[in-house]
């Protein structure tokens, strides 16, 4: 990453100049009067005054000017490089059988919910099931990524959505999703919307959400009685990690 940076600022500085400055300077000392070929000629000399150290003010500026173009090309590149990199890993998940990833049972990067916030238990609405899944979202974020299955049980039986989705003002795929983004953009932070992906898939007339998580940039933390949590995907479960497992762990995953 540092490469691309040198690179491209490098490139940026050079095209600023020995493009830009002698374009520069061809349209700015231009006359209607002026012959064609002289004003080649002048932005030549122009060029060559500058890389012979007569005009340093001007190099400096077409060299900052260069670089700051330089930088913003690459800045442009990596979020180009990162929406194709989940776009793959999207297209990667969706081309799996949704039945055959069921029946292969939870994992390292595979993890089930039977609901969002419904407790089947109670027969109600407990919203501190929401926590649930959204540490289960942090511990793979904080990971390498992974996809949770909402809708599904511990032991693989499709639950489907439906009471999640009567528990809601919207009560369809689309309202779910908004509240599932809602919380995640509270509790996790707004950015990390754009790592998590939902697609909704229809098993025996039952409603299933895939939630698809990529790898998080930064560390991710949750509040959770007034502290901050911080959980990470190990093994078959996720686990909250103490301040000098966070320490260490943040020190090496996310090394600049």
């Amino acid at each position: 990453m540092l490469l691309l940076f040198v690179v491209t600022i490098g490139i940026g500085i050079l095209v600023g100049i020995f493009i830009l400055l002698p374009v520069n300077e061809l349209a700015y000392y231009h006359r209607p009067d002026m012959q064609e070929d002289y004003g080649l000629w002048f932005a030549r000399d122009q060029l060559y005054a500058a890389l012979r150290g007569e005009t340093p003010l001007k190099v400096t500026f077409y060299t900052v000017v260069g670089g700051l173009l330089g930088l913003i090309t690459a800045l442009i590149y990596m979020r180009f490089h990162y929406h194709l990199t989940s776009i793959q890993q999207l297209s990667n998940a969706l081309g799996k059988d949704i039945e055959l990833l069921i029946a292969r049972g939870e994992g390292p990067e595979l993890e089930f919910k039977s609901s969002f916030r419904w407790d089947y238990q109670q027969q109600s609405v407990n919203r501190a099931l929401e926590f649930v899944i959204l540490k289960t979202i942090a511990g793979f974020l904080n990971g390498s990524g992974g996809t949770l299955l909402i809708g599904i049980s511990d032991d693989q039986q499709v639950l489907g959505l439906e009471q999640d989705f009567n528990s809601l003002k919207r009560k369809d795929e689309d309202g779910f999703e908004q509240t599932l983004m809602t919380a995640i953009a509270s509790q996790l932070g707004t950015d990390m919307c754009q790592y998590t992906h939902c697609v909704f898939h229809a098993i025996n007339g039952k409603a299933v959400c895939r939630v698809i998580v990529a790898k998080s940039p930064r560390p991710v933390y949750i509040k959770k009685s007034g502290d901050i949590k911080f959980y990470l995907r190990s093994g078959g479960g996720t686990r909250e990690l103490n301040v000098q497992e966070v320490v260490d762990y943040t020190a090496s995953h996310w090394k600049k």
